[in-house]
Parts: structure tokens; sequence; C-alpha cells
């Protein structure tokens, strides 16, 4: 079908055409990247409550409830090691938006910068145990620094000189 709705808008530039395949192919690795933190944050050995219900797009919603804290609280403990994701109210959610039950994860991010399906089980690690250890400063520091040297063996694409060529 969108071989033919190509056809019908006329003849597509070739920068038109790499964009889409670009983008197809990115999708397929946040699908992939997705999955793979879907799948251990579901068999976490903490009990984290998946939401989104599947891995049919790049963000998961997650019920951080279960592990003791609100969206606002994980939000906070993964800001300061470093992980940035936001507070998220869940479906039927007992508690107001400014505070919420949950933590909305993306992969869009990790996945431009060149994460794999192994980065995404480590950070997934680093989310369940940063909300376990909140209680415990060595810990949190000793997982900062974990999460920094992932971050910094994947850096932002363009945003350093030497990255422009």
């Amino acid at each position: 079908m969108s071989g033919e709705m190509m056809l019908l808008l006329g003849s597509p530039l070739l920068g038109g055409v790499t964009l889409a395949l670009f983008g197809h192919r990115r999708h397929a690795a946040e699908l992939n990247v997705a999955f793979s933190a879907f799948t251990l944050l579901a068999a976490a050995r903490l009990v984290a409550r998946i939401v989104s219900g599947g891995t049919d797009n790049h963000m998961l919603l997650v019920d951080v409830s279960p592990l003791g804290v609100t969206g606002k609280e994980a939000e906070a403990l993964l800001d300061d090691i470093g992980i940035t994701v936001n507070k998220n109210a869940i479906p039927f959610d007992p508690l107001p938006p400014n505070t919420a039950s949950g933590i909305r994860l993306g992969t869009p991010a990790t996945t431009t910068r060149g994460f794999g399906p192994e980065e995404m089980r480590t950070i997934a690690r680093i989310i369940t145990d940063a909300i376990a250890r909140r209680d415990d400063a060595a810990a949190s520091a000793r997982l900062r620094e974990e999460a920094g040297e992932i971050a910094a063996r994947f850096p932002v694409p363009g945003l350093f000189a030497e990255d422009n060529g």
C-alpha cells in the first residue's frame, strides 16, 4: 500500500526515500531495544509492573509503586544517578499527576547513540537497583559511575566537535 501511495504522490526524491528507509531501520532497532528493556523489567528481581502492555512502540510505562516509590521519587532517584525518565500517571492512577505512580521510559535517545540490547539490559538493572537501594549512598555512587561509563561509550551524535568530522 505504501508503494502505491508513493506512486500516487509522484516521484519521490532520493533523500526522501533514504530518510524513510533509515526511519524504518531505526524503528526496528528501537523495537528491539524496547523489547530488551521490557523483558528485563518484566522479569526483574524486583516486581515492576509494565503498564504499556507491550513493545509495539518505543515507549514503556512502568508502575513503580510495587517497588515502594512514587513516579516522582523514582524520577528524582534516577536523575541523581544520571538516567533521565519522566514520572507519568498510569491508568486508574490513585495518585495525582504531579506525583504519579509510574515512570515513562523511551528508547530513541539510546538507540540513536547506538545502545543495543545488552546495554538496555544493563540500564534496566541499574534502574531497578537504584530504586531498590535508594537509601544506600555507596550503591547510588556505584550506579552513577556505571551509568556514566555506558554513556561515555556512546556519545550523543553531533554533540561534540570531534563527532562532526
